[in-house]
């Protein structure tokens, strides 16, 4: 059988279509290996539709006849529900199921009638076709039949067939026109769904026109049966009578096929649900029409296939309590950047036990790239300082509107109105060789590392490597002490944050989540002539997050250990010049956890190189360019245990380890020069830089601009 399932054979077979079967066949279900059984008028049993699939324990159950069809209804019915695929006509909705066929019309009522004609079924007749079906392991039992009540002999044989779990589905009856009073309920012969013997596994099918939103004129209504009744097409329905001719049929007959074709696929797919399920399934995924919820018209509303083989609930991966989110498994990072997009799948379950196949990769998004530019001009905020004696402070603060918050920050009190404090720190000078720094929203390594970067300021996009941790990190209070010792400054610090990070579900509009982090270094610096030299030892431990990355539950990556080495040169080979460049190297440990089973090592990079010159076009001016590669994970990556098939029979999962590499195609690099000069008794600035593949995804756009700047110190 091929794997094109969209044929002209399918597009011509309008009651698959409109059910949403292609769904199913695309994930491999066909109907094969379930017995589905009809009861009915018989079969043409020289039609290609049913051949080979008929199950040799068929039978007639009201005479001695064979099964030929004299009428054509059940064998219409039959095509609608599991014709073949052989590119001729049309096919059924479970083309490859097997078919039972009951047998069940009066000798002689059906000679010579077309399918809506005055053929006649006994209810005895009609009970032994239930019990051929319970005995012969049918999932589904389609009875396109109607008239009266069901006498007992079949109510006890409807009982015995739902007791075995089996899904019997009966047509709703076609009174819409000749009887419209009656038709706002089932026919009575189909409202045995209402009887607790039917243990909600018999399904009222109405008719649906073409455009799956109205019932047929000629359909019953849901009625009093409301709970129980679906609706398929059940208007020219395209068929083949017991010549091989084909029609256009229409009444609740041929949606009650439809219907049970959907049964047949779902318990063929998913050999673990129960009949049960199966009703459910097709209840809770159809489409609601008329008002909400269940109502008496369209009762549960129209079949959805597609809908019933999509996941329902929360999914886990197989064999395990793992959740594994289908739409979103994490957002990722500028160190992570593009790697791990694709090439990871597994199977999980959804809340009916089904397996399914996922790509993990696919389902994470990336943090929004940080607008850096307006980062880097602190629009709207002012810095005020002061220094008395040994110590020294400076805050920066944003203007804000309102009576809201305002910090004391030695401010006036008109000014303190209309503030909000951003960042702060007091620096105190211990004496010739010590000094300690605090800081409020300030990392405590940037105040250890300042004198490292001094031209720092100048830039507003490209960042010294060492500068800050490559991944948007807010510290929330910092400290350093600074000694000097035999003409080696030593220095420790440290300081706690937050990682911010975003839903990739912007639809929800999930407000931004915030995790903690902390982080200590311990660093030495010393100055040889024109030559300063220092390094620093870091360690960074995360919360939550994997190097900014907030990874779903699956990847056990929400605790992580960071050390980074950290060295720096800078050196002034000539009046007015210097030159200087840091390197950090980084190695990440992540601990066992989710789906992995073993623990798991990255490596990462950051590098900066920068040469300024003073003095170039005037007295006290200054141009510099610098050239950097913010923090990029240079190799690992996770190795997971995850199953890579499923058993039903046993409910046990196959497993296999499949790596995910976290290291991105992409590879960001950031140029910028700056220019500034007193101007005016202010200072101008200007800046221009460029950044190819932003936040290490190589299908980024170039980030490119400049800015102009003059200031008035106040």
């Amino acid at each position: 059988m091929g794997s094109n399932f969209d044929t002209a054979e399918f597009r011509r077979s309008n009651a698959v279509v409109q059910s949403g079967a292609l769904a199913a066949y695309n994930v491999g279900a066909t109907g094969n290996g379930v017995v589905a059984a009809v009861i009915d008028s018989g079969i043409d049993t020289n039609s290609a539709e049913f051949a080979g699939r008929i199950l040799s324990a068929s039978a007639d159950l009201a005479g001695s006849r064979g099964l030929q069809d004299e009428g054509g209804h059940g064998t219409a019915v039959s095509s609608v529900l599991l014709g073949a695929k052989n590119d001729i006509g049309t096919h059924g909705v479970a083309f490859g199921a097997q078919l039972l066929v009951a047998r069940t019309d009066t000798v002689g009522s059906c000679a010579n009638a077309g399918p809506e004609d005055s053929c006649t079924h006994n209810d005895n007749a009609i009970a032994r076709g239930v019990d051929l079906a319970i005995a012969n392991s049918a999932r589904v039992i389609n009875i396109s039949l109607g008239g009266s009540p069901a006498n007992a002999t079949l109510r006890a044989a409807i009982g015995r067939a739902t007791a075995n779990g089996m899904v019997i589905v009966i047509s709703a009856g076609n009174d819409g026109v000749a009887d419209p009073a009656a038709a706002v309920n089932p026919d009575l012969f189909a409202q045995i769904a209402n009887d607790p013997l039917a243990r909600n596994l018999v399904v009222i099918a109405g008719a649906l026109d073409s455009s799956n939103v109205a019932l047929a004129g000629f359909s019953n209504k849901a009625g009093n049966g409301a709970a129980h009744y679906l609706g398929a097409l059940g208007s020219r329905v395209q068929a083949i009578d017991e010549n091989g001719g084909v029609f256009l049929f229409s009444g609740t007959s041929f949606s009650a096929p439809v219907i049970s074709g959907a049964v047949t696929l779902l318990a063929g797919a998913f050999p673990n649900l129960t009949g049960a399920q199966i009703v459910d399934l097709l209840f809770r995924t159809a489409n609601d029409l008329g008002a909400t919820g269940v109502d008496g018209e369209f009762g549960q509303g129209a079949l959805n296939l597609a809908r019933a083989f999509a996941p329902q609930g929360a999914t886990a991966l197989a064999g395990s309590a793992i959740p594994v989110s289908l739409t979103a498994s994490g957002t990722t990072s500028a160190p992570v950047g593009d790697a791990g997009k694709a090439g990871l799948s597994t199977i999980v379950l959804d809340s009916f036990g089904r397996a399914y196949e996922a790509a993990l990769g696919g389902a994470r998004g990336s943090v929004p790239l940080a607008p850096r530019l307006a980062q880097g001009l602190n629009i709207g905020t002012r810095s005020i300082g002061f220094q008395s004696g040994v110590i020294a402070a400076s805050f920066s603060v944003a203007q804000v509107s309102g009576d809201g918050a305002a910090g004391r920050l030695l401010l006036t009190g008109q000014q303190s109105g209309r503030a909000r404090a951003l960042a702060g720190q007091v620096i105190a000078q211990l004496g010739g060789r010590t000094s300690v720094a605090f800081g409020i929203s300030q990392s405590g390594l940037a105040l250890a590392k300042d004198y490292r970067d001094a031209r720092g300021q100048g830039f507003l996009v490209g960042r010294a490597a060492t500068r800050d941790w490559g991944f948007d990190a807010r510290a929330k209070s910092g400290f350093a002490l600074g000694h000097r010792i035999g003409g080696i400054d030593w220095s420790i610090a440290g300081e706690t944050g937050t990682v911010s990070n975003f839903e990739r579900d912007r639809r929800l509009r999930a407000p931004e989540k915030r995790s903690g982090y902390s982080a200590f270094s311990l660093g030495a610096a010393q100055r040889l002539g024109p030559l300063s030299l220092s390094g620093h030892a870091t360690w960074l431990r995360e919360n939550e997050t994997l190097l900014g990355s907030r990874l779903a539950d699956i990847f056990g990556a929400n605790r992580t250990d960071s050390v980074f080495a950290d060295a720096n040169i800078a050196l002034a080979p000539a009046r007015d010049w210097q030159i200087g460049a840091t390197w950090r190297q980084g190695f990440t440990r992540i601990g066992a956890a989710g789906a992995r089973q073993g623990v798991d090592r990255l490596q990462t990079s950051a590098w900066s190189f920068d040469v300024a010159r003073d003095n170039l076009f005037a007295p006290a001016d200054s141009l510099a360019l610098r050239i950097a590669q913010p923090l990029r994970i240079s190799n690992g990556g996770l190795n997971l245990t995850l199953p890579n098939g499923y058993d039903y029979a046993t409910g046990t999962a196959q497993l296999g380890v499949q790596r995910l590499n976290l290291a991105p195609d992409g590879r960001e690099l950031d140029i910028e020069a700056a220019y500034a000069r007193p101007l005016f008794g202010g200072l101008f600035s200007a800046n221009l830089f460029w950044r190819r593949e932003p936040g290490n995804i190589a299908a980024s756009p170039e980030d490119m601009g400049g800015a102009l700047r003059f200031s008035l110190g106040l």
